[in-house]
């Protein structure tokens, strides 16, 4: 009795903390084990990108992921050949994405920037995949994360095509990732139909500050030597404000010259071309950039009979221009994103916006010319869109020369692409081009055939001072994706063209010219050449009966 008396005063609280024991329990029980997989409460949704810039947000943390080649938490590449490609494959140090991003620490969030740095990450050829999106958003900080996924870069082996009659071949050893630094280099060798040789290649487009080009090339030649070097400080975004550097090349090789597709002489070249610049500008205003260019260019061209070898009836005289030059570039700040245009199942970028350079130069023969001319050059491109999904490319250019009161070696043309989508797997191409010679020298010369335009012609097979060529095509995207690496379509097409005028007149086929084909194409999504392998039959209609029925052509091309 004394121990419940003492416990009396203490029981009514007892009681009562037993009942909510007794009912967190029964609450438990209830609810079972908790889960191994359970997650607390998801936080507030991150802003996109464009909500973050109207908030005036900075970024914070940038982490940078880089990825194999292949996701093997993918269970479709989780097998033995992607695994042992990833061994094999060496990823791209995130130093070298983080080079290549136009945005740091404490700046101001930009979705045009964000667009831009997409467009300038997909660009670089040993990536495949790139993703940028906020991680962490927190008192008007937002951290982000810049994952890529790499191409796969090694190429050993040999290659081959054909097309307008003629086989080219290839073997080489070529890396455009060498130990995930971003340099490229490679050596083989080479055959086609003009000539053969062995050639090496060095080249870092992400060099120093992160943003100079780097690169050296050399080609020994069965019938010479070509050399190429630049180191190039570009304008490698819209808001960039200055731009410098220096290239030159040297060309030695035998020129021949074609008539119906056959060699009907042949000549020495010699071409050696130095190169000095520097460019401003006041960044991005109002959509558009304004860039300002001056240099130096020192051009140097001779011509020679080869021994052995039947010459042409006239060489142009040899000539060196050195000078001064200026250039303005007007770029417009309108891209689109879309897929399934020059190559499948990657984003592509179609430029819609203006894209336009002038430049004058000034040869002077107090700096050593041969003669005294105004050497003149323009570009210009630009996208339209007649509809919601039809989207019309149209690009023309000139460049010329004005010595003693003349307009000479003036060449000028155009090209119109339209693209018509016909749902997400077709898409009707139309292509138009055109170019003439005004005043050429005696060696200027435009041509056609199965290697410009014409696949059911041999190469080169019309020659003259204009040129017309006209496409027609319909496309299919697949959904093959042949081992995870090679998307597949294919073309129907129709060309047509001709070339004439000049000094030497066709002496077969004169008139226009036509064929009618289908091919398969290939591309290699994962690759880092980004291009296409096509692979077609065309046939000539109303030929000459000296050339092929049917012409068979394999090649790669930049686009489908």
């Amino acid at each position: 009795m004394v121990f419940a008396d003492l416990l009396m005063p203490f029981w009514p609280r007892a009681a009562g903390a037993a009942r909510r024991v007794g009912l967190a329990l029964t609450l438990i029980l209830a609810a079972g084990p908790p889960s191994a997989g359970a997650q607390p409460a998801p936080g507030p949704p991150i802003p996109s990108f464009a909500e973050l810039e109207a908030a005036g947000a900075r970024y914070g943390t940038i982490r940078i992921v880089t990825r194999d080649v292949f996701d093997l938490d993918d269970p479709a590449e989780n097998k033995l050949l992607y695994r042992w490609a990833n061994a094999l494959h060496i990823v791209t140090r995130p130093e070298v994405i983080g080079r290549s991003l136009l945005f740091r620490t404490g700046d101001p969030v930009s979705v045009r920037q964000i667009e831009e740095n997409e467009r300038v990450l997909r660009s670089l050829r040993y990536v495949h995949d790139v993703t940028l999106r906020a991680e962490a958003y927190r008192d008007g900080v937002v951290d982000v994360v810049v994952t890529t996924r790499d191409a796969w870069t090694l190429d050993l082996g040999a290659g081959a095509s054909r097309a307008g009659g003629t086989n080219s071949g290839s073997a080489a050893f070529k890396e455009l990732n060498l130990l995930g630094t971003g340099i490229g280099v490679s050596i083989g060798g080479f055959r086609n139909v003009d000539r053969n040789g062995v050639e090496f290649q060095l080249s870092d487009e992400r060099a120093f500050d992160g943003w100079t080009s780097v690169g050296f090339g050399l080609s020994r030649n069965s019938d010479g030597e070509r050399m190429a070097a630049r180191l190039v400080h570009p304008f490698y975004s819209l808001d960039t404000r200055w731009a410098a550097g220096i290239t030159t090349s040297s060309d030695d090789r035998i020129e021949p010259v074609y008539s119906a597709g056959e060699i009907v002489s042949q000549y020495r070249r010699r071409e050696r071309v130095t190169e000095a610049f520097g460019g401003w500008s006041d960044g991005l205003v109002d959509g558009r950039v304004g860039r300002y260019w001056l240099g130096v260019r020192a051009l140097e061209t001779s011509f020679a009979p080869e021994p052995g070898l039947v010459g042409p009836p006239e060489l142009s005289p040899d000539e060196r221009l050195v000078g001064p030059f200026v250039r303005y570039d007007v770029i417009e700040d309108r891209f689109e994103k879309t897929r399934n245009r020059s190559q499948m199942g990657r984003p592509e970028f179609l430029a819609l916006g203006l894209n336009a350079s002038f430049q004058l130069g000034r040869a002077m023969t107090s700096l050593g010319s041969t003669s005294d001319a105004w050497i003149y050059s323009a570009t210009a491109s630009r996208g339209f869109e007649p509809s919601a999904t039809t989207r019309v490319l149209a690009s023309a250019a000139v460049a010329g020369r004005w010595t003693q009161g003349d307009d000479t070696r003036l060449r000028a043309g155009g090209q119109v692409q339209y693209y018509q989508p016909q749902g997400t797997r077709w898409l009707f191409y139309a292509s138009a081009a055109a170019d003439m010679l005004t005043s050429p020298s005696p060696l200027d010369t435009l041509s056609v055939g199965g290697d410009t335009g014409l696949r059911g012609y041999p190469l080169r097979y019309q020659s003259g001072s204009r040129r017309a060529v006209f496409t027609l095509e319909e496309r299919v995207y697949t959904d093959l994706y042949l081992y995870r690496l090679i998307r597949v379509g294919g073309a129907a097409f129709f060309d047509t063209g001709r070339a004439w005028g000049g000094p030497d007149p066709n002496t077969v086929d004169p008139g226009w010219l036509s064929n009618v084909g289908v091919g398969l194409r290939f591309f290699s999504v994962r690759g880092g050449s980004s291009t296409v392998l096509h692979v077609d039959i065309a046939v000539p209609i109303n030929a000459d009966p000296s050339i092929k029925s049917v012409q068979f052509l394999v090649r790669t091309r930049s686009s489908f």
